[in-house]
């Protein structure tokens, strides 16, 4: 088995966009992706109650090691790049993160009103923790200090606006050629989709390519806005 020519490790919260980015790039030829690697570990350490816990426990690696081994490892399936689709909030802080600067990292980043107001749709109640800023900028702290220089940083707000154009600047941030196949993707999915799709990713399963621009920010519950307030700063210090 081949090495990867390129392991590109994006790194976000959830509804952040980050589904849509990995429907784009699973339509070229030339990446294989995985989705959310971490998701079954983060369970089983947490013991959290998501939807679809016992399906996910089940069909995922609940061992963080198996999966760090996984995700730096070798190529099975003849691709020579390979996307992984990362939330931040599964990557516990004794999750081995060092090898993480041995990958092509990217950061998506999404306002954390839009986040919230998406999220509450579909799991009540977030917290801090559950939308990742917080361990994104952290992650975002360690990728630059390790290799002293900071990755692309990519706002889902942007995207949406102009797909094309920021998918442009993103691949020749990471040294790709751009693909027009980027753009569009069948409906119904992806075969690599994790189980809890059939929860989380109604949305983009029925989209073809990239949602038109975003409106002007959702009003949120004055619970919601205070946590909002909260994620704030990180999203802030990470688009400087």
């Amino acid at each position: 088995m081949r090495k990867f020519k390129m392991i590109l490790a994006v790194w976000s919260g959830p509804r952040n966009l980050s589904t849509t980015l990995m429907y784009s790039f699973g339509s070229r030829t030339d990446f294989s992706i995985w989705d959310e690697p971490y998701y079954a570990a983060y369970l089983k350490k947490t013991g959290l109650n998501h939807p679809m816990r016992k399906e996910i426990l089940e069909t995922g690696i609940q061992d963080h090691e198996t999966v760090q081994s996984a995700c730096i490892g070798k190529n099975e399936d003849g691709r020579p790049n390979f996307y992984q689709k990362h939330q931040t909030h599964h990557m516990l802080a004794d999750f081995d993160r060092s090898w993480i600067t041995d990958v092509t990292n990217v950061f998506l980043l999404r306002h954390p009103a839009r986040v919230i107001s998406s999220y509450e749709k579909k799991r009540e109640d977030p917290t801090l923790e559950d939308i990742g800023f917080k361990q994104q900028a952290e992650i975002l702290d360690f990728v630059c200090q390790k290799t002293g220089k900071k990755p692309p940083i990519i706002d889902s707000y942007n995207v949406r606006k102009n797909p094309e154009k920021e998918l442009r600047i993103l691949c020749s941030a990471i040294g790709l050629n751009y693909d027009p196949k980027m753009l569009h993707w069948p409906s119904g999915g992806h075969k690599n989709d994790g189980i809890w799709a059939s929860h989380w990713y109604n949305s983009v399963w029925n989209s073809t390519g990239f949602l038109p621009q975003e409106g002007p920010l959702p009003s949120l519950t004055p619970k919601m806005q205070a946590l909002c307030d909260k994620a704030l700063p990180f999203y802030e210090k990470m688009c400087i």
